[in-house]
C-alpha cells in the first residue's frame, strides 16, 4: 500500500513507555503510518502533517508541568481543523472526566486497562465507516 493511503495516525502520550506500546501495537496490527509525540504542543505544531486520527493523552504532565493538558490540545486541535478526529486516552476512570472530553468534541474517551489497544481499533473502524457513509449520502443527495 502507498504511503499516502495509509490511516495517519498521531500518539500522544507523555509516558514513553505506554507510547512505545502503542506505536508497536499500531505497527503490528495494521497498515497506519504513526507519528509519535511526549507533548500536545509537539502534536499541535506537526497538524500540517493532515493526521486522520489523533490518540491524545488526557493529562499529559508527565514530562513537564508547563503544558497543555489533553483538553487544551484537543480545543488547539479543533480550532485548526474541526474534521479531525480525536480520542481521550486517559487512566482516569471517571465518567464526568469523560463527558468533559465529550464537551470539548472529542470523537470517544478510552481508559487505559489492558483492552484500551481493542477498543482503540473498533473506534478507528467506526470512524472510518461514518466517514464512508457520509460519503455516500452525500453522493446521493447532490443526485435528488
Amino acid at each position: 500500500m502507498k504511503k499516502e493511503n495509509k490511516i495517519r495516525i498521531f500518539l500522544v502520550d507523555d509516558d514513553v513507555v505506554y507510547l512505545k506500546l502503542l506505536e508497536i501495537e499500531f505497527h503490528e496490527s495494521g497498515d497506519f503510518d504513526i507519528e509519535t509525540y511526549a507533548t500536545g504542543e509537539l502534536c499541535v505544531e506537526n497538524l500540517s502533517h493532515k493526521p486522520d486520527i489523533i490518540i491524545l493523552d488526557y493529562l499529559l504532565d508527565g514530562v513537564e508541568r508547563d503544558v497543555m493538558n489533553g483538553i487544551e490540545t484537543l480545543d488547539k486541535i479543533k480550532a485548526y481543523d474541526p474534521n479531525i478526529q480525536v480520542v481521550i486516552l486517559s487512566a482516569q476512570d471517571k465518567i464526568d472526566v469523560a463527558v468533559n472530553c465529550m464537551h470539548h468534541a472529542a470523537f470517544d474517551y478510552v481508559v487505559k486497562s489492558e483492552t484500551a489497544f481493542m477498543r482503540l481499533q473498533k473506534i478507528i473502524s467506526n470512524i472510518f465507516e461514518t466517514k464512508k457513509l457520509k460519503k455516500q449520502l452525500n453522493w446521493y443527495m447532490e443526485r435528488m
